[in-house]
């Protein structure tokens, strides 16, 4: 039960802060959805870079960085 309610608050914060470092305003469940899938992708990227998210912090981090290439992605796709 901690974990799941512990990626949901990673996911939550992570993807408030991709928002507020790319400029865009979505609800607080796309902010958590934005946040989870941005840390599956953060791990991905961190992991071809030989890198590893540890820890609440490093999850967040994670999630930051892959939130934001995701929102990135999906903006360039748009245009």
């Amino acid at each position: 039960m901690y974990g799941i309610v512990a990626s949901l608050a990673a996911g939550a914060i992570a993807g408030w802060l991709a928002g507020k470092l790319m400029g865009l305003s979505t609800s607080l469940v796309m902010t958590i959805l934005l946040g989870i899938v941005g840390g599956m992708i953060g791990n991905v990227v961190l992991g071809l870079v030989g890198l590893a998210a540890v820890g609440f912090i490093g999850y967040i981090i994670s999630g930051v960085i892959g939130a934001c290439i995701l929102i990135a992605v999906v903006r360039a796709i748009k245009r």
